[in-house]
């Protein structure tokens, strides 16, 4: 029987990983309890007011923020409690668990529903929980896999940058409860958005030299705030190799964002935290990676800037100056 008389609203943090932990839960709810189910992405700009977040509706959340009154939450990033309060608030249970060892949030769910609910995973959920780690731990082979990979998951996740919609999106989480990555990326809209995307990852490469603000010891801060440029994730690590870090300022839906990551291809010696270091400006994110989206174009250069010279005292060594 159904846990609930109305349906339950899935509230997934709007990505790869996101967008397949809220396929899975849905699946899995649908097929052991009987649940009747929603969608609808999240991102960082949506937690100003957490307390009052989903409103008296039924919801639960996966790859986001912990919510006390989610009957079902799945995360795994280390920044995932807003305040002590919440983290005191946690406890993991039939219901709910967070593991910030684990490279992505779909195996997380696979592994408790097959444990606390005897599910048996079909071998198309696995293989998305594989891609998965791979997406959002960076777990490519080189950048240019990462920029230029034609696996259906990368097809997908390329389309993503282009999404015409929310609604667009959550309606690619409802086709992954039934359907392979194969079936979707085939999709004559995801296709579609997938040559316009590839057309602007090119141009993106072309464009990114000209948005370097400086590159010293390791360390790169950029500026595509520009609605004229376009944005590619690993451009610097694939300008620049040798690169710890690269730290920039993109525009979004919503604003601007400061998003800040390590080269998975030559990870720093020694430096900081990525995703506690964004916490401290409204973000957060894993060791590798994070972001902010601080409140105007102003604050987000501000903030980015100064992300960009800790990251380089870090590199270099505590204390000392940027060169």
């Amino acid at each position: 029987m159904a846990r609930g008389t109305s349906p339950l609203r899935i509230y997934y943090h709007r990505d790869f990983d996101g967008m397949v932990s809220g396929a899975i839960l849905a699946s899995v709810l649908i097929d052991v309890f009987g649940e009747r189910v929603e969608w609808e992405s999240v991102n960082y700009d949506q937690r100003r007011d957490w307390k009052a977040f989903g409103g008296g509706s039924r919801f639960a959340i996966v790859d986001f923020h912990f919510h006390p009154r989610a009957e079902y939450w799945f995360d795994h990033h280390p920044t995932t409690f807003l305040t002590p309060e919440l983290r005191a608030q946690y406890a993991p249970s039939e219901r709910w668990l967070w593991d910030e060892t684990s490279p992505s949030c779909p195996p997380l769910i696979l592994a408790h529903a097959e444990q606390h609910w005897r599910y048996r995973p079909c071998e198309r959920f696995r293989e998305m929980a594989r891609w998965s780690d791979i997406v959002d731990a960076a777990r490519y082979e080189s950048a240019e896999q990462a920029i230029f990979g034609e696996d259906p998951a990368l097809r997908i996740t390329r389309a993503l940058t282009v999404a015409p919609s929310t609604d667009w999106i959550d309606g690619l989480v409802e086709a992954m409860t039934t359907q392979s990555l194969e079936q979707i990326a085939n999709k004559e809209s995801v296709e579609l958005a997938h040559q316009r995307a590839s057309k602007n990852r090119d141009r993106a490469l072309e464009q990114f030299p000209s948005t370097v603000v400086w590159e010293r010891d390791g360390v790169l801060l950029f500026d595509a705030s520009s609605g004229k440029v376009r944005r590619e994730r690993f451009a610097p690590f694939y300008h620049y190799p040798k690169l710890e870090y690269a730290v920039g300022v993109i525009p979004t839906r919503s604003g601007f964002h400061v998003t800040c990551g390590e080269n998975p291809w030559n990870t720093p010696k020694q430096g900081l935290h990525v995703g506690e270091l964004m916490e401290r400006y409204g973000g957060g994110g894993h060791r590798a990676v994070g972001g902010a989206n601080p409140l105007d174009l102003d604050e987000t250069q501000r903030i980015a800037e100064e992300v960009a010279q800790l990251l380089h005292e870090a590199v270099t060594g505590a204390g000392e100056s940027a060169s």
